[in-house]
């Protein structure tokens, strides 16, 4: 077993000693509740009014406000467990952001936002297949220690997403048309429940909530790490492919022509681009699970298309997957929404050969495959064929939202009005990623195992 060690972790028990008695006197407000916090766990807290405080609550899209009674940044699971004793004890919520990926501004001045960057434990068991990782890991830091035993998980598009948070929702990955969604692939989860005890969660040991914990997101415990099933790695092909905007007609009938007979191993992705300064563009994205030579001529109807400004396409390390879309590594503001396509119709289809802006991406990713097949967890397989998403800068202003609705009106017929779980934004509801059945069920086990309401997700499923 390999072992890749997380920062020196130091809360004990005498510090929780401390805590369990600080409990008892109850805080009243929001900033005592802060400061008291500072003598239960290890890591460092902040509060309204703290120097950095600002920008540790900020998320990682920095259009959404967040203004939480106090930050805390885990140092270890003993520190987990603390807050969510001082929280159930001082009727306050906790809301986990490792780097705020998803978050949808509902962290609020009753909120402890919990920061697990430093509970980045990575173990590895090749002969087991098996990947413990703690709640801090991002898909970079997980892709580089796989590279070394020549081993897959469904990783997603950028490495800088937090390993956990992504397959508590679900995990739509590159490679989910072949082995479907990250969350069918977790073995086990260790999660702090609302009295701030420590559990290992399986199927096994808990059925129910083995499966909301998959695909239901956070709403349910705080996680501190889970346990993955590995696959042996295959032969990773991929890259982008793009041209100018003037050649998106021949591109899109090509992607469609392409996407409609792709054995599960091929993942295809429509881009249109507009990058400040810079003409606009239409790429595609591709990785294949197989031998090159099979790839290429899976991908020739695009080697047709003339005027190809560039071509990244070839062998990759597991490790380099995210140099395919090369997507932003650090905060921005940004505003984004999400569709499920069920099919691409040609009379409906002109406005994804036009120039974006003021959108800076349009984007369709293929799905089927492994993903469309109904499994054991909370995770909703999608029938529809495609997922378009729509990003802009957030201060855009009113042309981006009228150009957002141009989109839904002009796809109407083709959109389902279904969203991914992790693909919801900023005044979404869980109704648009889950059944009724689905929902109804999750909010049983949310009201069974947090009936105090503890935690709070990104998009919570309520109670």
């Amino acid at each position: 077993m390999t072992s890749y060690p997380t920062r020196r972790a130091f809360l004990g028990s005498v510090a929780l000693g401390v805590g369990s008695a600080l409990l008892q006197t109850g805080c009243a407000t929001d900033a005592a509740a802060a400061r008291d916090l500072r003598q239960v766990v290890g890591g460092r807290v902040l509060r309204p009014g703290d120097g950095e405080y600002d920008v540790a609550a900020r998320p990682w899209n920095m259009s959404v406000a967040q203004q939480p009674a106090a930050v805390v940044e885990l140092a270890d699971s003993a520190d987990a467990a603390a807050v969510v004793r001082y929280a159930r004890d001082t009727a306050m919520t906790v809301t986990v952001q490792p780097n705020g990926h998803g978050a949808s501004g509902n962290a609020d001045s009753n909120t402890i936002l919990v920061r697990t960057n430093r509970l980045n434990q990575i173990h590895i068991d090749p002969h087991l297949r098996r990947a413990r990782i703690g709640a801090g890991t991002a898909w970079g830091e997980l892709l580089g220690a796989l590279q070394r035993h020549d081993l897959l998980a469904t990783a997603g598009s950028t490495p800088a997403v937090n390993v956990i948070g992504y397959t508590l929702g679900g995990g739509l990955s590159w490679f989910s048309r072949k082995y479907g969604w990250t969350a069918d692939h977790v073995l086990a989860i260790d999660i702090i429940d609302h009295d701030g005890a420590p559990h290992r969660i399986t199927r096994n040991s808990d059925a129910d909530l083995f499966w909301a914990l998959r695909g239901g997101g956070g709403d349910f415990a705080l996680v501190t790490a889970i346990e993955l099933e590995l696959t042996p790695a295959p032969t990773l092909y991929g890259g982008r492919l793009v041209w100018s905007i003037n050649q998106a007609r021949p591109v899109l009938d090509a992607y469609r022509l392409v996407t409609s007979r792709a054995p599960d191993e091929l993942t295809v992705w429509y881009q249109l681009l507009q990058f400040p300064g810079r003409p606009p563009m239409v790429a595609i994205d591709a990785t294949h699970l197989g031998a090159p030579d099979q790839a290429a001529q899976l991908l020739r109807p695009f080697d047709q298309i003339a005027g190809r400004i560039s071509d990244t396409r070839r062998v990759l390390a597991l490790d380099q997957l995210g140099s395919i879309t090369a997507e932003p590594t650090k905060p921005s503001s940004t505003r984004s929404h999400a569709e499920l396509l069920t099919h691409l119709d040609d009379g409906d289809t002109e406005i994804l050969i036009e120039p974006p802006a003021p959108l800076f991406n349009v984007q369709l990713r293929q799905l089927g495959g492994a993903l469309a097949t109904r499994t054991d967890s909370a995770t909703e397989p999608p029938t529809e064929e495609y997922l378009l998403t729509l990003s802009a800068v957030a201060d855009a202003g009113p042309r981006t939202e009228d150009r957002i609705r141009r989109y839904r009106d002009a796809l109407h017929p083709q959109l389902s009005g279904r969203v991914p779980f992790t693909f919801l934004s900023p005044g979404d509801s869980t109704t648009r990623a889950f059944s009724t059945d689905t929902l109804t069920k999750l909010r049983e086990i949310k009201r069974r195992n947090d009936p105090r309401n503890i935690f709070r997700s990104n998009f919570p499923v309520g109670i």
